[in-house]
Formats: C-alpha cells, sequence, structure tokens
C-alpha cells in the first residue's frame, strides 16, 4: 500500500467540500469543513488494517454521501463523524456541543453499543439498532449504507474470514435495505461486492462470460441504439440511450433460480431511454410516444409491457418496460423513463417520495426492530429480500407485498383478523386455496370462518413478517400436548396408554398393546410413568379410514353423512375407487378421541352394503 501524504487528504477532503458547496449555505459549509478537522483530530493516531492513515475512511464515507446521494449537510458531517465516538475518547455530547442535536442523533444510531451481554448478537443487535432509528429519521440508515459501501470496496485488505463476516452481513442486510430504499446502483454494487469476496471463483468465471458476451453483442446493440435515437430524433423527442450491463452477482442469480447455465441466462443487459418530456406532454404521455414509435418499427414480445408510471414500486421506482426483437433476432429489454424518474432510480429515498411510502416503510423496520420474539432475522429476511407486487382488494385498495407473497399473506395485510379466519380466497374471481401465490395485478378477496384457528402447516407458506409473527404468537397460545405419541400406534385420548420417559425427560405414550411399549416394558421398566392423557376440544389427531362396501345407490352420501352429521368431524381427504362393483374408499379426517374413532367406526359398519371398516395406522 503505497503511502499516502498530507495533501491527498486535504484533496480527498477537498471534493466533498466541492460538491456540497453548489447547495449548501456558507455557514453550513463551514460546519461540514469543522467536522472533517474533528475527524482528522480524533483519528489522527489510527491506521487501517490496509495501512493507509484512518482519515481516509470517513473521508471516503462523505464524498458517497455527498456526491453519489447528494446528502444534505447534517448527514454529510454524520458521515465524517460516523466513527469518531465508537473508536475514540469522543462522547455523542462532545458531538452535541459541537454539532447540534440532530448530527448528534444521525452519530448516536450508527455507533454500535458496545455490551457486556447482547440480547442476540453482537450483529443482530446492531441491525435492530440500525433499524429502529427509521422511525426518526432515515438518513441514519443512509450514513450506515456509505459506510457499508466503502468498507466493501476496500474489502481486498482483510482477511478471508473477516471478508467473509462483512460480505454476509452485506448481502443478508444491507444490500436488501438499500434496495427498499431505491438505491438501485448502492444494491447492485453491494450485492456484486459481496458475491466478489464470498465466490471468487465463480465471480470470476461470470465476469469473464460477462466480457465475452458484451464483445459479442457490442455491434448488434450498437445498430440497435443507432436506430432508436434516428427515430426519436426524427419525431422531434429528445432523449438519449444507454446500455446497462447485469454484474456478475445479478447474472449468477438466474443461473440458481432458473437452473440453468451462463448461456441460457435471458437479457444480460437492457437498454434505457432516458427522455425530456415534451412541451405540453406529461411523463406517461411521452413514454406512451416513444413506446408507439418504436413499436412500429420493431416488433414487440407479447404481454412484455410493465407500466411502472401508474403502477410505481413500493420504493417510488418509476419507468415504462417492454420487450423487442433487433434487427439480428434477439429480445431486447427497453427501460423508457423521463430524466426525473432516472435521477429518482438511482437517488431512491433521497429524492421526495412522499409520507404514504416512508410511513409504510417505518412500520415495516419498526415493526421487525421491535420483535422481541426470536424471529428477528425471519422478519429481515421476508420484509427486505424481496421485490414488491401490488395485488387489489374486490373495492379496489391495493395491498402492497414481497414478490412471492400468498392469499394468507394478504389476508392478514387487509386485518390481523381476516388472517387469523381466512379459509379460501377468490383470486380474480376464480376459487383457490390460502397458500397460493400472488401475483402482480391480482384481485383477491378472503373467505373468512369464524371457526377456524390457524394451523401449524400455515407457516410453510406465510411469506411476510406480519403474517409470520401473528402466527407464531397464535400458536404458541393454542394448548399443546405434554407428551409425544408413539408414531407406531398412534394413541388418542381415551385409549389405555402408558408414558415412557427417556434419559432427555421426554414421555413418549403407547397404546398398552404396542410391541413398542411391551418390549419397553420388559427393557427399561423404570422408565415408566403416569400420564393423564384425557381430551382437548381444541387439539385433533389425524385418523384414517379403509372402508369396502358393495356399491349401490347413495352409498357414498350415507358414508359422508356418519362424519359429517353423527360425528360433526371435518374430512380433509375422500378417494373412491370402484371396481366390478366393489368399493373401495379411504378417508382421512381429524378425531378428538378414541371415542370418535369408535363411534363413527360403528356408524359406518352399519351402512347398508358396508363389508369392512377399519383404522390404518
Amino acid at each position: 500500500m503505497k503511502q499516502i501524504s498530507k495533501e491527498e487528504i486535504l484533496q480527498r477532503a477537498q471534493h466533498v467540500f466541492d460538491s456540497m458547496e453548489k447547495r449548501v449555505s456558507e455557514t453550513d459549509m463551514k460546519r461540514v469543513k469543522d467536522a472533517f478537522a474533528l475527524a482528522s483530530e480524533a483519528h489522527s493516531q489510527q491506521k487501517r488494517i490496509s495501512g493507509e492513515p484512518y482519515i481516509v475512511h470517513p473521508i471516503a464515507v462523505a464524498r458517497i454521501a455527498a456526491e453519489e446521494l447528494e446528502l444534505d449537510a447534517n448527514t454529510v458531517i454524520a458521515a465524517f463523524l460516523h466513527d469518531v465516538v465508537e473508536d475514540t475518547p469522543y462522547t455523542v455530547e462532545d458531538i452535541r456541543e459541537r454539532f447540534g442535536d440532530d448530527v448528534a442523533f444521525l452519530v448516536n444510531v450508527v455507533t454500535k453499543r458496545k455490551k457486556e451481554k447482547y440480547a442476540h448478537t453482537k450483529q443482530v443487535d446492531n441491525y435492530k439498532q440500525i433499524l429502529a432509528s427509521v422511525n426518526y429519521d432515515v438518513r441514519a440508515l443512509l450514513v450506515k449504507l456509505s459506510d457499508r459501501l466503502h468498507n466493501m470496496r476496500t474489502l481486498e485488505s482483510m482477511m478471508p474470514e473477516k471478508q467473509m463476516k462483512i460480505a454476509g452481513e452485506t448481502d443478508f442486510f444491507y444490500a436488501p435495505l438499500a434496495g427498499r430504499l431505491g438505491l438501485f446502483h448502492v444494491k447492485s454494487e453491494l450485492e456484486n461486492l459481496s458475491f466478489r469476496f464470498r465466490c471468487p471463483r465463480e465471480y470470476k468465471y461470470i465476469e469473464q462470460e460477462l466480457a465475452e458476451d458484451q464483445r459479442r453483442t457490442a455491434e448488434t446493440l450498437r445498430i440497435f441504439l443507432e436506430r432508436i435515437d434516428e427515430l426519436l430524433k426524427a419525431k422531434g423527442i429528445s432523449a438519449r440511450t444507454q446500455i446497462r450491463y447485469r454484474m456478475p452477482y445479478s447474472v449468477w442469480r438466474d443461473m440458481k433460480n432458473e437452473a440453468c447455465d451462463f448461456t441460457h441466462v435471458d437479457f444480460k443487459h437492457y437498454v434505457r431511454v432516458i427522455y425530456t418530456p415534451q412541451e405540453g406532454e406529461s411523463e406517461k404521455d411521452t413514454s406512451l410516444h416513444i413506446y408507439s414509435i418504436l413499436s412500429s418499427e420493431f416488433r414487440e414480445r407479447p404481454c412484455s409491457v410493465n407500466n411502472f408510471i401508474d403502477n410505481p414500486k413500493d420504493n417510488g421506482y418509476q419507468g415504462f418496460h417492454v420487450k423487442f426483437l433487433n434487427k439480428a433476432g434477439i429480445w431486447e429489454e427497453l427501460h423508457i423513463a423521463s430524466e426525473r424518474m432516472h435521477r429518482n432510480s438511482k437517488l431512491g429515498c433521497v429524492v421526495e417520495r412522499g409520507e404514504t411510502w416512508l410511513e409504510r416503510f417505518r412500520n415495516v423496520l419498526k415493526d421487525i426492530a421491535e420483535g422481541n420474539d426470536g424471529y428477528f432475522m425471519e422478519g429481515v429476511s421476508s420484509s427486505l429480500y424481496n421485490e414488491d407486487i401490488i395485488a387489489f382488494t374486490p373495492k379496489g385498495r391495493g395491498v402492497i407485498l414481497p414478490k412471492g407473497a400468498t392469499a394468507l399473506d394478504f389476508a392478514f395485510e387487509v386485518h390481523t383478523n381476516i388472517g387469523e379466519h381466512a379459509q379460501y380466497a377468490r383470486i380474480n374471481g376464480k376459487l383457490c386455496p390460502i397458500k397460493t401465490e400472488l401475483h402482480r395485478g391480482d384481485c383477491v378477496e378472503i373467505g373468512t370462518n369464524n371457526h377456524l384457528i390457524p394451523q401449524p402447516e400455515w407457516l410453510e407458506f406465510a411469506n411476510t413478517y406480519k403474517a409470520k409473527r401473528r402466527l407464531h404468537e397464535l400458536l404458541k397460545r393454542q394448548p399443546r400436548l405434554e407428551y409425544q405419541r408413539c408414531e407406531i400406534c398412534q394413541p388418542l385420548p381415551g385409549d389405555e396408554v402408558i408414558g415412557f420417559k427417556d434419559i432427555h425427560g421426554v414421555i413418549t405414550l403407547h397404546s398398552r398393546h404396542c410391541p413398542e411399549a411391551i418390549h419397553w416394558a420388559s427393557e427399561n421398566g423404570d422408565s415408566i410413568v403416569k400420564v393423564n392423557f384425557t381430551q382437548n376440544d381444541a387439539i385433533t389427531y389425524p385418523i384414517h379410514f379403509k372402508i369396502i362396501a358393495i356399491d349401490r345407490y347413495h352409498l357414498l352420501s350415507d358414508i359422508i353423512n356418519c362424519f359429517v352429521e353423527k360425528g360433526h368431524l371435518s374430512m380433509n381427504k375422500l378417494e373412491i375407487v370402484n371396481e366390478d362393483q366393489i368399493v373401495t374408499c379411504s378417508i382421512d379426517f381429524s378425531a378428538h378421541s378414541i371415542d370418535d374413532v369408535e363411534n363413527t367406526q360403528r356408524n359406518i359398519a352399519q351402512i347398508d352394503g358396508v363389508d369392512e371398516v377399519q383404522r390404518v395406522l
């Protein structure tokens, strides 16, 4: 690592000052320079692992905040000072006295707490601290993202195990967070840098393949873009075109998701058409005008239009997406956007998004940060990882959900009580199970049943943190067995049972005629314990019946009547095979006790034509 002189350090700081002077007052400019001076003095004896003077890091973080994110004076000041309290003798009160409450708050949020004992782990507690800050001010997140971005850009100097730790944090937490904030360029760079240090061999392979793909497609793309420019210029539309090449991580993700090799990944780049709206036209009108011009020249891929102008993504992203066939017979993806939309897609939440978006984002992160139920990381994953879709209630209310969400997630988002008693969904008028995955634009109606209670398997198809957390709470309240049942004899309340306690203190119930029970009693008789296995109306057990009967009119109706009308039992599955007038019927149902089973078995045996009915274990 080459030595960095004081002059070079001052030059780097001057880049920050030059950027800020364009948009802040003289008073604020003096405060920005004062923050640099304090950071320089506080870190004067410190060096980074690379051997560089430590001050180069706060300068770089402040430069990202100032130039790449175009943040305000107080946030850039906090970027200069973000490590002062954590790594030097200065305190938050020192910062408050010199720069005010606002800067002190931001520095305090990004300062890691040193504790003797952490509620979860040091990393998880740090995530919670960061997310909780959004309830007051989203700028604290932006300082932390600027800090993380520079750390990732300089990760080469770290040992491999430290690289893995920081890259793992970045891929799991910071990159998805940047995406939720609408900072797509930050998200992409963080993901890519994380991939580069976690999986260097795979990264290098895809990087080489992308370079070859760019070389191979360069001439075709040049012709395609030149034709677009000609067409728009001829119509008097002021626009520019860009090629945006995908990064290795983005391609690798598609290879994994689609189970394909590099060659078969579609759209390794996309084309941007960035325009200035024509006088007297709205942005949407100009977007549609450009679409009309280009679709008259190039063949459009059916169903490829996505209108994110009228229906922006949850983080505010807007644009008009479509796919056209170029002259070489290859589909090209186009993103048509105004200069305003393009700038907003880069700066995300830094640009005014409106209180509705910000408030919803605050509520989501606050809910995660305040969770003390052991599911915090699960909440981070489900709330930050996925892109958004929007589905609608029959009355037209838009409900924003992460991609992959189900009708059950939709139900909990509409109202907790609806989610708790959701029985079915009508998606675009079609009857569907509540585990059905939703897609952008679906119209969803939830059917409820007040007698229905959440089941443990609901957790398997709940994807939002709100749904998962509520289900965990509800399932905890439901009564549970004090014992585990033998999988062979599957005893029920009312059976003659016996219990055996193992060395871990777990009691297993057996029917007294169970071969396993007899074996254990003869070999480990001292482990036998007294048990009280009684019926609980809130708990049911799966039962399987096999019925053999002579076919006749109304046979099935009579069998069902034994369950529904006489036994008041829920049937989960019914299969019937009729072969040469002999009916074999398999039925899965739920029972509370052995009495339910025996009474139902007795009633079925009395049906005319039934020859045999037995419980199958």
